[in-house]
Parts: structure tokens; sequence; C-alpha cells
């Protein structure tokens, strides 16, 4: 059984499912045939999927425990206490299976990474622009990840990460806000808007963290349109999501663990 885990920056998410069946092939057979390498679009027939946050990151135990676990696979951004945690943990579940963490390279999995320094690259984008690139072979993409911090990157249709943007997740930009502006109300917590120009405080702190938002990701679906004279798809993901996809209607879809996926294809590859 195959254990994969997706330490962000407030959750830990996980997912486990039957060691792939697909062709193993190696990571620079995977990068120039991405298209037959795994079964090309079809997302994990995942056995179970869950999240815990960074305080119940105790609980794992529980839900791990019994799991014929022979193979893990982990992305951490979450710091060096997270990782010692999750060691610590899966050393005392499955001794016999030694963790492989997840680190971002110049190419894997169908995917090139034009990072200055691709290890610069924080792993969970790497991994999201390699489960982007699987969903949609031969497409160009925008993959913004609406999390703790809001990542915006492009990918080409022929698997080239380009680069991106971060900014401050949803959350974080109204918290911002509400903390460094002594007459404003803390808002975070009330993170829909059904119209751009609010008639109250409250309301015009959450109307503009959501069109900021919304903004950024526009705005690189136009570049990327722009730079390649195609129409982009651009796929959302992360806990904010749900709070943006309203206002961008039919120009984003909205996909769930693409870090998970992304795991999944590169555990396909003997390189994992």
């Amino acid at each position: 059984m195959l254990l994969l885990i997706d330490a962000g920056n407030t959750r830990v998410k996980w997912g486990v499912l039957q060691n792939p069946v697909t062709r193993h092939l190696n990571a620079s057979v995977l990068a120039a045939n991405a298209e037959t390498a795994v079964a090309q679009g079809v997302a994990p027939a995942w056995q179970q999927l869950a999240s815990v946050s960074h305080a119940d990151i105790a609980t794992l135990a529980t839900a791990w425990r019994g799991l014929p676990v022979t193979r893990i696979l982990v992305s951490n951004v979450a710091g060096p206490v997270i990782r010692a945690t999750l060691t610590d943990l899966l050393s005392q579940l499955f001794p016999a299976t030694e963790p492989v963490w997840f680190a971002s390279q110049a190419q894997l999995a169908g995917v090139q990474n034009r990072y200055r320094d691709p290890r610069q690259l924080g792993c969970d984008r790497f991994a999201s622009a390699i489960a982007a690139h699987y969903l949609y072979p031969q497409r160009h993409l925008i993959v913004a990840t609406c999390g703790t911090a809001t990542t915006v990157d492009a990918v080409s249709a022929d698997g080239v990460f380009a680069g991106g943007m971060i900014l401050p997740g949803l959350k974080l930009m109204a918290e911002s806000l509400a903390r460094n502006t002594a007459q404003l109300p803390q808002v975070a917590e009330s993170i829909q808007v059904e119209h751009p120009f609010a008639d109250n405080t409250d309301q015009a702190i959450v109307s503009g963290c959501i069109y900021a938002q919304i903004g950024a990701i526009m705005a690189a679906i136009r570049a990327l349109e722009h730079e390649q004279q195609q129409t982009v798809t651009c796929l959302l993901s992360g806990g904010a999501a749900p709070y943006l996809l309203p206002h961008l209607g039919a120009s984003c879809q909205h996909i769930e663990n693409l870090v998970l996926t992304g795991l999944y294809v590169v555990a396909q590859s003997d390189h994992y």
C-alpha cells in the first residue's frame, strides 16, 4: 500500500491507495514520454483520503495504525518541526518502511522546472504542476493554489513550469489588514461577498481581498494566453478555492488534492 502525505502550512493531507500497477518507468522516460507513462488524465482512486490540522497531527497514529503500508512519499513545506514529528510517527507505525521526502528538481514526470534554482521551488508547487500536466495534458495551464499563501503558476502544454507568483492567502490578507489598521474590525472568518462594491467596512475588506486574489489569477491567465497565443485552462485548488471560484466562473476549474495527485504520479517513477 502506498501512503502519500502533503504537509502544508496549516494542515496535513494524506491518502492511501494500492501501489500503482501501471508501468514503472525511470524519471528520464517519464519526462520524455509523459503522455503514456501513466493513465493520463485519470485521477487516483483513493482508498482513504483525509486531513488534520497541525494541532491534531497526533491523531494520525490512530488513522494509520494497521495499514499495510509498503511505500511512503511525503511533500513537506511546513518546516523542520512538522518533518520531525512525521518522521517519529512514521518510524513508530511503519518501522520497516523508510519515508521518501519529495523535493523539487530540474525535470521529473513530464515536467521541466525552469526555476533559476530548481531546488528552490516549493515541492508542493512542483507536485501540483506535475499533477496539473498529468490531468490536463497538452494544455497551457495556470495552476492557482489558494491556501495560507496563494501561488499562481504557469505550466505550458509541453510540460514546462515557467514560474509563477506568490501572494498572501485570502485569510492571511484579511487578517493582516484587520490587524494593522486600527479602526478596521477582524473579518477574516467572514470571507464571502456578493458584490465588489460593498456598503460596509467588513464587506469592503472582504471584497478587496477576494478581488485582489481574483485579479492576480486573471492577470496570470491573460499573460499566458498572450504569450502562447492560445486558450489557457485555469485550475484552482486549496482551502480558499471555493470562495474564489464563484467570482471566476467558467474561467477556472476546481481540482482538489493536486499535491497528493502529483505525488501519485511521481510514485510511479523508479526515481521514487
